[in-house]
Formats: C-alpha cells, sequence, structure tokens
C-alpha cells in the first residue's frame, strides 16, 4: 500500500529539492530523516517535514510498520 505526503507553496526551485530527494530514493524512512537531520540545506527541511508527515501517515492511518516503511517514489 503506499503512502503519499505533499509540500505545497514552497518557496525555492524544484531543482534544490530535487538535489535532496535523489539521496532519499529506497531508503527507509528513519534513515531518510537521519540523513536530512545533518543536511545543511534548506530544501533538507522542507523535504524532512513532507517524510515525517508520511511516515506518520502510514503508521496511524495505515497501521504499517515504520521499521519498515520505505521512500519508493518522490516526484
Amino acid at each position: 500500500m503506499a503512502v503519499r505526503a505533499m509540500a505545497k507553496n514552497v518557496g525555492m526551485s524544484p531543482y534544490k529539492v530535487r538535489r535532496v530527494t535523489s539521496l532519499l530514493k529506497g531508503r527507509r524512512v528513519e534513515e531518510a530523516l537521519e540523513l536530512l537531520r545533518f543536511m545543511p540545506s534548506l530544501a533538507a527541511r522542507e523535504v524532512e517535514k513532507v517524510v515525517k508527515s508520511a511516515g506518520a501517515n502510514a503508521e496511524n492511518n495505515l497501521l504499517m510498520d515504520p521499521e519498515r516503511t520505505r521512500i519508493t517514489y518522490i516526484d
């Protein structure tokens, strides 16, 4: 089952956000959050919010195991 989270009206270029998100594909949510925590870019803060939201949605709404949840697709 796929979980989707989205951030709208983020005031930065897609190129800057895409540089951060390309590093997260295929990683577990917890591992991705650790990487984002130590990235110096402002785009990492915005992506971190979205990843946290998607992880919480998966855990609470769909009763998925947070340890096994992975990031599969980022548009």
